[in-house]
Formats: structure tokens, sequence, C-alpha cells
């Protein structure tokens, strides 16, 4: 099994991408979802650690959104329970597909949780900015001020391209983006 991880900004199109090349695929923003949802013993320990913000279960984005926006720190608390549990999610999930040929791993984190291998597939999805925000806004509950937070605890974007093996430049076109797969997996396979 090769893994093939998608890099890039939030917004860019990395989960289109992942799920154009026809091969099993991580999401993590799924999987964080799946937890709010599900995962009481996430919810204890981010109910003990940000009582001031949240307060129900299922956990409610809003709270989440909240806690992130009052306090600078509140971020990397979530995060650090929060990426566990994705962790253990990825590994079952590679555990799962270990004989099939490419996993996607779709996780906007893939590099600063340290997640990434040796002798991974790194893919860079390359979107023009303006495009990416208008795209963005267009989502229900879009939030400005959260969207930079997240920017600030992710590498450099210069720094994921250097890394990466392909870029895909996504101009938000189905048909240019199967072309560039299709480039791509005709060099891998």
């Amino acid at each position: 099994m090769r893994r093939i991880g998608i890099l890039g900004d939030i917004g860019s199109g990395k989960s289109y991408v992942a799920n154009s090349f026809g091969y099993p695929v991580f999401n993590a923003d799924q999987e964080v979802v799946k937890i709010y949802k599900k995962n009481k013993k996430v919810f204890l320990k981010l109910k003990k650690i940000l009582p001031k913000y949240i307060y129900s279960y299922p956990i409610n984005k809003h709270e989440i959104t909240n806690a992130i926006l009052s306090k600078k720190n509140n971020l990397k608390k979530i995060v650090k329970i929060v990426h566990f549990e994705v962790r253990k999610k990825m590994n079952l999930f590679l555990r799962k597909n270990k004989n099939k040929k490419f996993v996607i791993l779709d996780i906007p984190l893939l590099l600063e949780n340290k997640l990434d291998k040796k002798n991974d597939i790194l893919i860079f999805i390359d979107a023009n900015k303006d495009n990416i925000l208008k795209k963005l806004k267009k989502r229900k509950n879009f939030n400005l001020k959260l969207f930079y937070k997240f920017k600030k605890i992710q590498l450099p974007l210069t720094f994921k391209k250097q890394k990466s093996d392909f870029i895909v430049k996504n101009n938000f076109s189905k048909k240019g983006i199967k072309k560039d797969i299709n480039k791509i997996l005709n060099k891998i396979l």
C-alpha cells in the first residue's frame, strides 16, 4: 500500500481532489465531525479543560468556535485532544486498507502533526487565494476569524509546496483536475 498525502490551503479543494483519485480516502475533517458527535470521552476531556465553553453533548460546533476565538491557547488544547483521536482513526483506516494499492490521506495538518512518512507521495493543491476566499465565503457558518486562527497553526504554503512530489493546479474545473490526477497516476503506477 502506498500513501498519498494531499496538502494545500484551507478551501483549496483538497477533499475534492482526494476523492477524485478513486482510492480509499481518510478525511480528517469528517473524522473530527464524527468525534464531536459521537465520542463522549472527548467531550468529557474538552469539558474538563474548557468548562466555560464546552457544555453540551454532542459537542456543538459553536461552542468549539467560541472557545477558539476567546483565548489564544484554547485551539492548541482542543487540537491536542482531538488529534489524538483522529490519529487512532487514521491507524484503523490504514490497517483496514493495507491490501489496497493506494490510500489517500486528506489531513489538513498532515505535516504539522508529523503524520507523513518518508515514502509518502505528497501532492500540493495550488489554488488562487481569491478563488479560495470566494468559495469559503459561500460555506454555511464560514467564520473569517476562525479561518485565520487555523491558518496560523499551519506550516507556510511555500514549504508544503516544496515538500510535495506533485502539484495540482486547481482552477476549480473538474476536467483540469482529472487530467492532473491521471498524469500523476501514470507516473506512480
